[in-house]
């Protein structure tokens, strides 16, 4: 428990200090975002994966038989891939291929079967794009991986699986650290770099632990510990597919986007988000815990589909401004 403990809280002091200490840097070349106006760095998640992945390592958690070495190495690998992205902005399907080549060599197909873990597969992908895709609010991104780590590493601790359980509080631990400067008004982003491996690593962990149960009801539980990210993606897709918008274009169009316009303030809109994904995360737990029975994780199906079908009626595209080349040419920009 100490150990743990310790852990955790090196990786959160370390990644603090290593984001605000690569922010220079990374304005310099140039690694940056704009938001509302502000050029956001995207150091914060180079400190995320490199104090993850130390700590984790130093510590030598990644125990025989428990798949975080696996996970290390296949996170490591997102993790380039998204640092590429936030470099040069590669195709979305140079991205995809990358990432599902990455889960694919980690999925336990001895204990799911290989139709269901190809399904993993698919899953994973999709929940890697949705992080990235959370990358657009201040602490939104964040706020979605703590919680979804926190609710990977206590299913795994329910089953003693202590390798799963250790990497995920690590990297709960370390996207705390980075919160503390990607809170309103964010100094750091996480970049693809650290949104798609924090994405990565959660489906690919909670895919280890769901191992071996039913599908039906593994599903709901993968679900409910990624409702936010879900959620989020299910409604940018469905709105740009029936506003006859290119699916692939990003735009103001997200969860935080649609409620920032019903008047709560950005850090409203992130803690609002961030309670709704808490809320699935421990209705998750408790069901594979058998806490709960599995028609619980129903209500979280049915509470992402009022949320969705609600907020897409909140109008965001003739909203949307011009910005002129000039002023975006030196900068990136991503809704999702």
């Amino acid at each position: 428990m100490l150990y743990g403990i310790a852990a955790a809280a090196t990786a959160l002091l370390l990644t603090a200090l290593l984001a605000a200490a690569l922010r220079t840097p990374a304005l310099r070349l140039r690694l940056v975002e704009r938001r509302r106006q502000r050029e956001v760095p995207l150091s914060g998640g180079v400190a995320v994966v490199v104090v993850t992945g130390a700590v984790v390592v130093v510590k030598d958690w990644g125990t025989a038989g428990s798949g975080t070495g696996g996970l290390l190495v296949a996170g490591g690998v997102v993790a380039l891939l998204g640092l590429a992205d936030d470099v040069w902005r590669l195709r979305r399907r140079v991205l995809a291929a990358g990432t599902a080549v990455a889960a694919a060599c980690v999925v336990p197909y001895g204990e799911t079967g290989v139709v269901p873990g190809l399904l993993a597969v698919a899953w994973a992908v999709g929940v890697t794009f949705a992080f990235r895709g959370l990358d657009h609010a201040d602490g939104l991104a964040g706020t979605a991986g703590v919680v979804g780590a926190f609710g990977v590493a206590a299913c795994a601790a329910v089953d003693v699986l202590d390798g799963v359980a250790g990497l995920m509080s690590v990297l709960a631990a370390a996207l705390t650290g980075f919160l503390l400067h990607n809170w309103h008004p964010a100094r750091v982003g996480l970049g693809s770099c650290g949104s798609m491996t924090a994405g990565f690593v959660i489906a690919l962990g909670l895919v280890h632990v769901r191992a071996g149960f039913g599908l039906a009801e593994s599903a709901g539980v993968l679900f409910a510990l990624t409702a936010l990210a879900s959620a989020d993606a299910v409604l940018v897709l469905l709105t740009r597919r029936l506003g006859g918008r290119p699916v692939l274009r990003s735009g103001p169009d997200h969860l935080a986007h649609r409620l920032r316009r019903l008047g709560p303030t950005v850090p409203g809109v992130t803690l609002l988000l961030g309670l709704a994904a808490l809320s699935g995360a421990v209705v998750g737990v408790l069901a594979h815990a058998e806490r709960v029975g599995s028609d619980a994780l129903w209500w979280v199906a049915g509470g992402a589909v009022v949320v969705v079908s609600s907020l897409s009626r909140v109008p965001v595209y003739a909203a949307r401004r011009s910005v002129s080349p000039q002023v975006r040419a030196p900068l990136r920009v991503r809704n999702g």
